[in-house]
């Protein structure tokens, strides 16, 4: 099965904003070179999350994992995304779309957090 995985991020005005998420997905491809990774936006940059959803659908791919790269889930990820994956199922029927947590809420994120910030601290107190 021909798998990949969608991360969604909010987006920004500034397009310099996307980096640390365009560095994310070239780490994840390139730990694992077999997967397809894709990055989409809910605002301002492009592309959304159905335009990316229809083109790794159009090229095959049978399984998609969204993965919203956001630290909590508010509004966007509780409201607006599930009514995006309606529409990306109904487009798509024969393709598996799988809505994952927001990556902020997972243990192993807040721990990195966690180290991260403490090493600033310690770092600037230093």
């Amino acid at each position: 099965m021909k798998s990949a995985i969608l991360l969604l991020a909010h987006g920004a005005r500034d397009p310099r904003w996307a980096a640390p998420f365009e560095a994310m997905a070239a780490r994840i491809a390139a730990l694992d070179p077999s997967l397809t990774v894709g990055l989409s936006y809910l605002d301002f940059l492009e592309p959304d999350l159905v335009s990316a959803g229809d083109e790794l659908a159009g090229v095959g791919h049978e399984r998609i994992d969204i993965v919203p790269v956001f630290l909590g889930s508010g509004g966007h990820v509780r409201n607006d995304v599930p009514r995006l994956m309606q529409e990306l199922a109904s487009r798509h029927p024969n393709v598996q779309w799988h809505l994952h947590p927001a990556i902020g809420e997972l243990s192993e994120v807040i721990e990195a957090m966690a180290v991260a910030t403490l090493s600033l601290a310690r770092g600037f107190a230093g």
